[in-house]
């Protein structure tokens, strides 16, 4: 298995309760495992029954596992504090002003979450050397397909950016006739210095989820969630990510033989709607079906999270060291 595992799905199919299960099952078998949450409704300090942050902290009683949950609001007001940063420090004090504005507007556009998102998203990825095993628990699949589009999007854009820095310091420097000092200041221009940097990120994002990632849907028994499941599946396959297997959550439990009455009638209907439908996702779903989980009474946290954990046929074993 791959260093980092992402389960993704429609929102509230459970991908929490399987991705901690996961990390769970990981760090049983001696891996020193990291969870991480990216997903603005957190549920993994419930499961867990322990408050996270956007730092890791060891999960009480698993001696090998961290966990961590990244708070989008906070996310995108650190990357807005940076980027103005970043920006004043190149720019003439009397526009500083008026560039903060920009910036203001701009981080309350759609996709500001999601580059925001990102930038810490590789940050946890470049700075994982002590864990084997890194588990997402993403977003809901539209917001997490979109993150996953940013490393190419955002690499041809500052492509872009270069060459239009470029050519301007090529008028700047032709216009700074005998000054050196200009000059050598156009030279060393600081924003195509950052352009670079950020795009080295970003085709180290790329590069990692291609070969070193392993993609898991999450989804529900019900025709909403097939259908997303579906798309999803598509979306991911055109940006070369491939699903390695499905993981069908909250199925409806059988009533012993001898029930009877109305709620083992709607059980035994239920079932037998859904295991039409768990048959129809096997034969049109591309990847394999590699869990079936039952709907438990109450929520999952505690030993509830090792049973989920028994029921994933996900391989554990980490990737040899790079």
């Amino acid at each position: 298995m791959e260093k980092f595992v992402f389960f993704s799905g429609k929102g509230g199919v459970g991908k929490t309760t399987v991705a901690s299960a996961y990390a769970a099952k990981c760090a049983d078998e001696g891996i020193d495992t990291l969870v991480v949450s990216t997903d603005p409704a957190h549920s993994t300090s419930d499961v867990f029954d322990q408050d996270f942050t956007d730092e890791p902290a060891r999960v009480e009683e698993r001696e090998r596992l961290w966990a961590m949950e990244l708070d989008p609001d906070e996310e995108v007001q650190q990357h807005l504090q940076g980027i103005k940063r970043t920006i004043s420090e190149q720019v003439s004090p009397a526009i500083v002003n008026e560039i903060d504005r920009q910036i203001e507007l701009a981080h309350q556009t759609p996709g500001a979450y999601e580059a925001a998102l990102f930038d810490r998203f590789i940050d946890v990825m470049e700075n994982s050397e002590e864990y084997d095993r890194v588990v997402f628990d993403t977003s809901p699949t539209g917001g997490t397909l979109r993150l996953l589009a940013l490393p190419d999007f955002l690499s041809e854009w500052i492509d872009r950016l270069i060459e239009k820095r470029s050519s301007s310091i090529d008028l700047f420097e032709k216009a700074a006739i005998g000054d050196e000092e200009a000059r050598e200041r156009a030279r060393k221009d600081p924003i195509i210095a950052r352009l670079r940097e950020r795009k080295e990120k970003f085709e180290f994002a790329a590069r990692t989820l291609r070969e070193r990632a392993a993609f898991f849907l999450v989804m529900n028994p019900d025709e909403l969630s097939i259908r997303e499941t579906d798309r999803s599946i598509g979306s991911l396959e055109d940006y070369g990510l491939g699903v390695q297997g499905l993981l069908v959550n909250r199925l409806t439990p059988e009533p012993d033989p001898e029930e009877e009455g109305r709620g083992a009638r709607y059980l035994r209907e239920r079932r037998a709607t859904e295991r039409e439908r768990l048959a129809r996702i096997r034969e049109t779903l591309a990847p394999p079906v590699i869990a079936t989980i039952e709907t438990r009474v109450e929520e999952v946290r505690g030993p509830l999270v090792d049973e989920i954990a028994d029921e994933l046929a996900i391989e554990v074993t980490p990737p040899p060291a790079s």
